[in-house]
């Protein structure tokens, strides 16, 4: 049997996190959420997730800076950035992580087939 891919989600909205706990658990996944930037890090460090799937308008401040806070501390770590607003500024980010293939930035709304291509 695979192991289960843990999936950490950073986002305020708890619908939302629910929603992506409920569908990834169908798919194999351990699922952790936190709903600010501070316990999103704290959680990185801890459980060292395979996926972070990131909120990029959080309460204490904005993902899109945080992604490069993210890739130093968990490299190999599969950054999915989602907003309903694609941020144009990629300075923050360090290019060999997103030319690896490890951070993509994910428009709302998400379908399920975007969904289905975090675990891949």
């Amino acid at each position: 049997m695979d192991r289960k891919k843990k999936v950490l989600i950073i986002d305020d909205e708890v619908d939302f996190c629910l929603l992506m706990q409920f569908y990834l658990s169908k798919k194999n996944c351990e699922v952790t959420f936190s709903h600010t930037l501070k316990d999103g890090l704290g959680s990185i460090r801890n459980k060292t997730p395979d996926i972070v799937i990131l909120d990029n308008n959080l309460p204490d401040g904005f993902g899109w800076p945080a992604a490069k806070n993210i890739l130093d501390a968990a490299p190999e770590v599969h950054l999915f950035l989602i907003s309903a607003n694609k941020p144009s500024n990629k300075d923050d980010i360090n290019n060999d992580n997103i030319n690896n293939g490890h951070f993509h930035v994910v428009e709302k709304p998400i379908s399920i087939s975007q969904i289905d291509n975090f675990l891949q």
